[in-house]
């Protein structure tokens, strides 16, 4: 059944058009020479030509409905004139009619309004049935009833062009939308990239160091440190392949078929290890009521942890990290300050720290930073928390 309602719908509207008057024209005719009445002259070759005239004419009524009905018109006069059975001929100007009404402006209405009337009180006026009047009231209330299924049509018409462009636009701005998350969203993961490499290249660049200066004198000291920097390398490798495989929407995965973790709160011993290989003695504190929060809250809270560090370990060498971690009854406060005598940038900062404020910004948080009145740097955010379900914390 769907089948055929597509074929049909793909049948020009000429053909069906062209069809219709055939139909219409060879209905006509067979009427006429069906009539046994006597009351009209019999047909002949005249009145079939004539007949066809008026009804042919409409299989072109949707380019010209108003030049169709005139000529419809002409030929159903003509033909009542001659003293043919003038009913046969209606039904082709109501048809043309109807087209000017859902097809052309007012104007053209109203004119093909006047035209089809004055065909029927014509031909009504000039009956020999003696029903003149009760005609003249037909051909009203038809043409009425055909201008208004007609306007109908138009309205319809136009409703469903409208719903049309409408859905159109409502399906662009749909996936304009989502062509502009995506993007979002890979400018996001792309913007975590900084901080990784920030930070595992700090570490990578200290402990070579510190293995290029001991390598002689303390070969164990040296052993560990390159040993922390393959590790650190093998982190970094393997943090920058999720990332950029997200960026090109082909992620890998474990043999087991599930993703790496995204790094969280979970992960802060892990990376104050790490700082710690490095040379930055670093303490952590935790106050307040620990709980579970939102994955993408634990992880802005990582990074600022992590940026915070990686400051330390760019800038302030010497220098003592403390990390805070304060859970609030609304929000999650993440300190990280340090006693280095190093020159940092306030205010604005660099790019990890435009970075940071950018993501914290995200989660309807703020950043401060900046120098310490007793020596040392400070950079806090504050992050506010809503509930989550569930009952763990991302690991």
């Amino acid at each position: 059944m769907t089948a055929l309602v597509s074929r049909v719908m793909k049948v020009s509207p000429l053909a069906v058009d062209t069809a219709f008057a055939v139909a219409l024209t060879a209905i006509t005719l067979a009427w006429e020479l069906t009539d046994r009445s006597g009351l009209w002259r019999e047909s002949d070759t005249a009145s079939a030509l004539l007949t066809c005239l008026a009804n042919l004419p409409v299989a072109v009524r949707r380019k010209a409905p108003l030049t169709v009905l005139l000529a419809c018109g002409t030929a159903s006069i003509c033909h009542h004139a001659l003293g043919y059975l003038p009913e046969v001929n209606n039904f082709a100007p109501m048809f043309a009619l109807y087209s000017v009404a859902a097809l052309r402006p007012l104007p053209a209405i109203l004119t093909g309004a006047v035209v089809a009337t004055a065909v029927w009180w014509w031909a009504a006026a000039t009956a020999q049935d003696g029903m003149a009047l009760l005609n003249g009231l037909q051909g009203l209330a038809v043409v009425g009833a055909t201008c208004t299924f007609g306007l109908g049509t138009r309205r319809l018409a136009e409703r469903n062009r409208r719903l049309a462009e409408l859905t159109e636009r409502l399906r662009q701005d749909q996936e304009d939308r989502a062509r502009r998350a995506v993007t979002e969203e890979r400018v996001r993961i792309a913007g975590e990239l900084h901080d990784i490499v920030a930070h595992h290249m700090s570490v990578i660049s200290v402990q070579a160091g510190l293995a290029r200066y001991v390598f002689s004198s303390d070969p164990g000291t040296a052993r560990t440190a390159l040993a922390t920097v393959a590790d650190t390398s093998h982190e970094a490798l393997e943090e920058m392949r999720r990332l950029l495989a997200v960026l090109r929407l082909d992620r890998p995965t474990r043999e087991d078929g599930t993703y790496d973790p995204t790094p969280g709160l979970g992960q802060l011993g892990q990376l104050v290890e790490r700082v710690r290989a490095a040379g930055v003695p670093v303490d952590v504190e935790v106050t307040g009521s620990v709980r579970p929060l939102n994955p993408g809250v634990e992880l802005c809270a990582y990074r600022v942890a992590q940026e915070g560090l990686t400051n330390v370990i760019k800038h302030a060498l010497p220098a003592r990290a403390t990390v805070r971690l304060h859970y609030g009854g609304e929000e999650l406060r993440v300190t990280v300050t340090d006693d280095g005598s190093g020159s940092r940038q306030s205010g604005e900062g660099g790019h990890g720290l435009i970075g940071m404020r950018e993501r914290v910004k995200l989660y309807r948080g703020a950043v401060i930073s900046g120098p310490l009145p007793q020596g040392g740097f400070e950079v806090s955010a504050t992050l506010p928390l809503s509930p989550v379900k569930g009952g763990s914390r991302t690991r």
